[in-house]
């Protein structure tokens, strides 16, 4: 048996489910809710992938992980919360923060240069570090392509902080494109 300080074991035995609590870090406290986020979602099958648990779940949180999944953040949270013996929560934000719908600013001849990250994912790489350098050169009117095999929410959100417009087109389960372009 693994010894931890009693600071990192005592953190990791009372960790409360918020929104804005990491996948990786639920999952290490409490590795049981793996099942019950697959059984809430199928989509979280993915977690069972060793590259993208290594990767994504470390920087998505479930308020991010409910909107890949299309899910009401606060049903996920307080699901989990009960699972995991906390009591329920509630006045959470619900509201998409995802811009699904084509913006005036959108046009395809815009389009300056495309990533696709499908592959950065599978080889365990995170695609943030790319995706905002090819962001920083565009022009004022120039569009970034992201192709995705998921709705990458903690990438939009960390272009979104640095003021960058997004839209976001689901072609099916497995590829989405997200268009970035300065604010």
């Amino acid at each position: 048996m693994k010894k931890y300080p009693g600071k990192f074991k005592q953190k990791m035995e009372k960790l409360i489910i918020t929104p804005k609590t990491k996948i990786h870090d639920l999952l290490e406290a409490y590795p049981d809710l793996e099942e019950e986020l697959i059984r809430i979602a199928p989509t979280f099958k993915k977690l069972k992938n060793p590259v993208l648990r290594r990767t994504v779940a470390r920087v998505t949180n479930l308020r991010q992980a409910a909107t890949v999944a299309g899910l009401n953040v606060e049903e996920l949270v307080n699901a989990l919360r009960q699972k995991s013996g906390q009591d329920s929560i509630s006045g959470f934000d619900n509201e998409n923060q995802y811009n699904t719908t084509v913006p005036n600013w959108f046009s395809a001849t815009k389009i300056t240069e495309t990533l696709d990250i499908r592959e950065m994912l599978q080889e365990g790489e995170q695609p943030v570090h790319p995706v905002l350098t090819a962001a920083k050169k565009l022009g004022d009117d120039d569009i970034l392509e992201v192709i995705a095999p998921f709705l990458p929410a903690p990438l939009i959100d960390k272009a979104t902080g640095l003021g960058y417009r997004h839209w976001i087109m689901e072609n099916d389960t497995d590829e989405f494109r997200v268009y970035l372009t300065k604010s």
